[in-house]
């Protein structure tokens, strides 16, 4: 006959079996349907929200976080193509698209420019400014800065090319925006650089869109056009996607 202390062990494992059952029969076909819609995430990226893990049905931008939460641009003070001091004071109240190139770059700048001066005319007089920082700012004067410009799309007033300090250019791009930029006797032009957009929030955080598994994009690829679509290594275009945020961003500000 069992004792009283034995009874309750049963009584005790019966309950845990119960408690078990119940939540597997509740938990077991979310989770399945989840991993069905790709729900399941990479926890150790940059991001994880609630519109990940259970949906949404309204497009919100990623905020990209560092240690201390959401990242901002840091500052800086360069020169632009008119001889004017710009900082990123400056660009606050603004939704910033920017990337690094230089002028004499033979391989992907000219593919980057164009389709910088294609987003400049496409939002002509909203509250975006883009920006393009020389890495190369020894030859890339303001005088050239201009001549480039009006090459790409002359009278605007909304396309900043910046030269400044070479030190604190190279210090912006790798510490401020964790961006290849580098002199390199072996690369096309004798510069190494990323041929990536950032996008910046006009309270100047660091914003992008999400993909198919809620993680954030972080950089925009900007060598490669509308009109290509794809290019010869198989990678999409992703200036129609920066264009839209763009766009949430500006609707965001009314």
């Amino acid at each position: 006959m069992p004792t009283g202390s034995k009874s309750n062990k049963k009584n005790t494992y019966l309950w845990v079996s119960i408690i078990v059952l119940v939540f597997g029969i509740v938990t077991i076909p979310s989770l399945i349907s989840r991993i069905k819609k790709g729900k399941i995430v990479d926890t150790n990226r940059l991001t994880l929200t609630s519109e990940v893990m259970y949906g949404s049905t309204e497009k919100t931008l990623a905020y990209l976080m560092g240690p201390e939460g959401p990242r901002q641009i840091p500052d800086f003070s360069f020169t632009d193509q008119e001889g004017n001091n710009v900082t990123a004071h400056d660009l606050k109240g603004k939704v910033v698209v920017l990337d690094f190139f230089f002028t004499t770059c033979p391989t992907i700048c000219p593919i980057m420019s164009n389709n910088m001066a294609e987003l400049a005319e496409e939002f002509k007089g909203d509250d975006v400014v883009f920006v393009s920082i020389t890495i190369n700012p020894f030859y890339d004067t303001p005088e050239r800065l201009l001549d480039y410009q009006n090459k790409y799309l002359p009278n605007t007033d909304q396309w900043f090319l910046l030269t400044g300090e070479r030190d604190a250019i190279y210090t912006l791009a790798e510490k401020g925006f964790f961006m290849i930029a580098q002199e390199d006797e072996a690369a096309p032009g004798g510069f190494e650089h990323s041929g990536l957009f950032a996008l910046i929030d006009s309270e100047g955080y660091f914003r992008s869109s999400k993909d198919n598994f809620g993680n954030p994009l972080i950089y925009y690829r900007g060598t490669i056009t509308r009109k290509l679509k794809v290019d010869a290594d198989g990678e999409t275009e992703q200036i129609s996607q920066l264009a839209e945020d763009i766009r949430i961003l500006l609707n965001d500000k009314k």
